[in-house]
């Protein structure tokens, strides 16, 4: 049998840490052993454990590393990160290490190294003259790039289950239903909302084109407004829409006030899209005049960042689409390292993007009525998400309105 042994410290039984690692040894048909345990017994002490870790083969054991150190397990032999060079651009040399979503340290010359701007599927580059552990993805990989390759000398720290009272971070952590407590989850949020505000956080929006179709649009204009919403991600649908609702008064041609369809509208939304086109851009049509109220426009008035990432099915599209997935991709990396939280709204293909690039530390929800969409969030390894199974028109409302009486309080 080859043998190695890996530590685990911190909630290791409150997140489930713990089992989760007998799991993965027996699942892989290893063998272990309990080396030494010690378990808190107070809320702020942590537990401790030793384990020998089996397997039949050095490949086996490999395995059954790779997996351990991805939930947090550390191995306690520590060796150097190895290195190896790129042989081209967009190219990777065997074996090379794909990162996940949690806080990642690799080892250099005795020290443990922070990876910078973390998340998944990326891979680790280490620039010794400055010592720095960059994550890179495939896209941004050159020739020559010293990239991190096996298992030795990576460690990963998951966000843990705190002991005590769970908040709307913990205890949403099931899967996605629609039978919540609705009322209770919305103060929760909006408790947090004002929480990170307080503190001087940012909070991102990640939006579709629903938020305007139920009438929720002014809801979301006010929160930027308000300086509550720091940044928004979203597609050509959302602003496209907005920007009909803010100059017809219609979304897909169906006024949003009256729920009526519109003889001809559904011309409006190309007509919006052409109307931005002669002004050059939404920040020009706003300074012209020719966009006067909705989300968009809120955004240009109070100098809040906005990302639309265009798609193969986009009208137009408006000239603020960034068409080129890579480049969309990078715009958003330029926010998402700062932001603390994260509110996903009737998006499933932009919902899962920015799960793929958020850090698992962000504070992170999903508001959709198809529970699919919070489902597979988890499944691409976003399981820090809160979903809410709910339609969008009932959800803005009534966070507002916490939002509002957090306020007043």
């Amino acid at each position: 049998m080859y043998t190695r042994e890996v530590e685990l410290s911190g909630h290791i039984i409150d997140s489930l840490m713990l089992p989760k690692a007998f799991d993965i040894i027996m699942d892989k048909g290893g063998d272990f052993k309990i080396l030494d345990f010690h378990v808190g017994k107070l809320k702020k002490d942590i537990s401790h454990a030793r384990i020998q870790v089996k397997g039949k083969t050095e490949v086996q054991l490999g395995e059954i590393l790779d997996e351990l150190t991805e939930i947090g397990c550390v191995v306690v032999e520590i060796k150097e990160a190895e290195l190896q060079t790129s042989p081209k651009d967009k190219t990777l040399p065997s074996d090379f290490y794909s990162t996940t979503n949690h806080p990642t340290d690799i080892r250099y010359k005795n020290h443990w190294v922070p990876v910078e701007d973390i998340e998944m599927d990326c891979m680790i580059v280490f620039d010794p003259e400055n010592n720095r552990a960059l994550c890179k993805p495939m896209a941004h990989i050159k020739k020559g790039d010293l990239v991190v390759v096996g298992r030795e000398g990576i460690k990963v720290t998951p966000p843990e289950r705190p002991r005590g009272k769970l908040g709307v971070f913990e205890f949403m952590s099931s899967e996605a239903s629609s039978e919540k407590p609705f009322k209770s989850i919305i103060e929760k949020i909006a408790s947090e909302i004002h929480e990170v505000k307080e503190a001087g956080g940012k909070i991102a929006v990640v939006g579709g084109p629903a938020i305007v179709h139920t009438g929720s649009a002014p809801i979301l204009a006010q929160m930027i407004k308000e300086g509550i919403i720091d940044v928004l991600f979203a597609g050509n649908a959302l602003a496209t829409h907005d920007i009909e609702n803010a100059i017809y008064g219609t979304s897909l041609g169906v006024c949003v006030n009256t729920g009526e369809i519109v003889t001809r509208g559904h011309r409006h939304h190309i007509y919006a899209i052409n109307q931005i086109n002669q002004a050059g851009s939404i920040k020009k049509a706003v300074e012209n005049g020719i966009l006067k109220k909705g989300i968009m426009y809120e955004c240009v008035k109070n100098n809040v960042p906005f990302v639309l990432s265009g798609s193969i099915r986009d009208d137009g599209p408006l000239p603020d689409v960034i068409t080129d997935v890579i480049k969309a991709q990078d715009e958003m990396r330029k926010y998402v390292q700062d932001v603390d939280m994260v509110i996903m709204i009737a998006t499933m293909l932009h919902s899962i993007a920015m799960g793929n690039i958020l850090p698992s530390q962000v504070k992170s929800i999903c508001v959709d009525i198809n529970p699919a969409t919070v489902t597979k969030l988890s499944d691409r390894g976003s399981a820090q998400v809160v979903g809410i199974v709910t339609d969008v028109g009932a959800f803005m409302p009534l966070l507002y309105q916490e939002l509002t009486n957090h306020c007043m309080n």
